[in-house]
Order: C-alpha cells, then structure tokens, then sequence
C-alpha cells in the first residue's frame, strides 16, 4: 500500500461508477449472500472488464470489488477466513491489472482505492442504511481491523470506506486504521436527507471528527440521491479542510416491493450536476448504485476546464 506520505490525490478528479450493479446489467449473477464477491471468485475477469471500461470512459480512481468481502460474510457461505483474506487481495490484483493495461493507452495516473463496506453490509438486511447493529463498539473495531490488516499487504493506494451510516462506525474505523499508521483512507457517507446520514447525525458533525485524522486522505459521501449532493456539500464543506468526494446513486430508487429499480437516470442530467458538485467543493465526483461507465463519461466531458 502506498504510505500515506507519500499519496497525493491532487489529480484524482473522476471516480468510477457502481461495481454491482454494472456485472449485474452484464449478466453476472449476483444472487449471493457475498453479492459481488461472488463474481470476484468464479469470474474475475468479468470484474476487470468492468475496470477497465471505467478507465476508457474516464475514470481516474478505480473501487475495488471488495465492498461484500468479509471473513463472517464468507464465513455464512461456508468460506473459510483465509478465502476471505485471498478475495481482498484478488480485488486489488484485478484492478492492478486494469490499471496496467490501461497505461499502455493513456499517461493519465490512475489510483486504486480498496473498497469496504460498513459491518451492515454482510446482514443483507438494510442494516448498512441505519446503522443499528447488534454489536458492541469494540466488536465494530475488531470487524474493521481484520480487513484493514490484510489490505495493508497489498499495491492499493488507500482504503476507500462506503457507504457508513453512523458517527459511531466512523470512530471504529478511525480506532482501527491507528493499528496500521501508514495505511490512508477515505471515508464516504450514506445520507438520508440534506443535512444528516443515515444514523440520523449531521454530516458536519462527521466532517468535524475526521477532519484532524491524518491517515484520513478525504471525506465523501455516496449511495445517495444526486437531488440531495448539494445542499450536503453545503452541510460537509465548511466542517472540514480535506478533499471532499461524491458518488452518489443514478437517481433511480429501488422497490423493494416489487424488486425493481424506478425512475430514470439520463447520464447527460447526472453530468450536468456533477459540474455543480464541483463548483460547491467538490474535488472528485463519481457514481454509486445503478451508475454505468456513460455517467463516468459524461462526468470526464464536463470537467470544468480550470481542474483539468
């Protein structure tokens, strides 16, 4: 992992878009309890043509496909934890290998963010849009720890922490990261209105917390509505002095119900408020849930000019 000393993410102004829901629109099933991870064991390759078509469409940061990964996620499906540990360090093989191929096309630096999710995300419950576990503090801490260890080993160049509803899981991975100094990390945010994520705390009260963190390389928000990015970049910029990062979902919204996605998604719209996000703060914007490489294209083509 690079140290975080030495990372600079002045130049990161594109992330890509959603992982899961791009292999599921390909044909992947994603069925699983691990979800993606899944695709991370039976076809890697599937998940590395998805990398590199964010690169092609513009992308600068490539997440990992390790969000679902997790010794007790594996745990449930019969796994044993040392399949876990060998997932997370084949979701940043196979993104290496995208960034690889990609630099025979195009000088343009490319970064490799490994993503984890939040300890709701292995209840497939919801419980990653609340935030109200079963658990103690401590345990919270031990969760995080085990993955942020063997991630540490490997060529990613930061942590990329998604989709966190609660302040309090926010101090869990800070308390956890501590073990390992020179690992970096972002944190991103899932946010329930214009001034709060999902737990129910202000985002400013978050942005406050990792702000004097130094192995917190920047704050983001994601798997949100786009509709709600601005007056969230209102809530967050003033809190902090770290780079701020938003990838939010299409704008469509699942019905559970009927299990189906609703509402549309016209990446030209997405773009067009992307340039906003910008304006407001932010330094790189991608795409959460339902997000395809034409979003990330269509972010790379309205790149205000003056950030390159």
């Amino acid at each position: 992992m690079t140290p975080r000393e030495e990372l600079n993410l002045d130049g990161l102004r594109v992330i890509d878009g959603a992982m899961a829901t791009e292999l599921e629109r390909r044909g992947c099933d994603l069925s699983s309890g691990i979800w993606s991870a899944r695709v991370l064991e039976d076809s890697p390759a599937s998940i590395e043509e998805v990398h590199r078509s964010y690169l092609q469409a513009g992308a600068d940061c490539l997440l990992t496909a390790s969000y679902q990964v997790s010794i007790e996620g594996y745990a449930e499906q019969g796994l044993p934890p040392e399949a876990a540990a060998a997932a997370l360090r084949r979701s940043v093989s196979v993104a290496e290998s995208a960034r690889t191929w990609y630099r025979s096309l195009s000088p343009r630096h490319v970064w490799i963010g490994a993503s984890l999710g939040p300890y709701g995300a292995i209840l497939h419950n919801g419980a990653e849009y609340h935030g109200n576990y079963a658990i103690s503090f401590d345990q919270l801490v031990q969760f995080h720890a085990q993955r942020i260890a063997i991630l540490a080993g490997t060529n990613a160049d930061f942590l990329a922490f998604e989709t966190i509803p609660s302040l309090d899981e926010a101090g869990a991975i800070l308390i956890a990261l501590e073990s390992h100094p020179g690992v970096a990390a972002w944190l991103s945010f899932t946010c329930t209105d214009q001034a709060h994520i999902a737990h129910g705390e202000r985002l400013s009260d978050c942005g406050r917390l990792l702000d004097g963190h130094p192995q917190v390389v920047a704050i983001g928000i994601n798997c949100t509505a786009p509709a709600l990015i601005l007056p969230l970049l209102g809530e967050l910029r003033p809190a902090t002095r770290k780079p701020i990062v938003v990838y939010p979902n299409s704008g469509e919204i699942w019905d559970a119900s009927h299990r189906a996605w609703r509402g549309s998604s016209d990446p030209g719209d997405f773009a067009a408020q992307a340039a906003a996000w910008y304006a407001a703060g932010a330094q790189a914007v991608g795409g959460c849930c339902r997000t395809t490489p034409e979003h990330i294209h269509h972010i790379r083509q309205t790149l205000p000019a003056s950030l390159g």
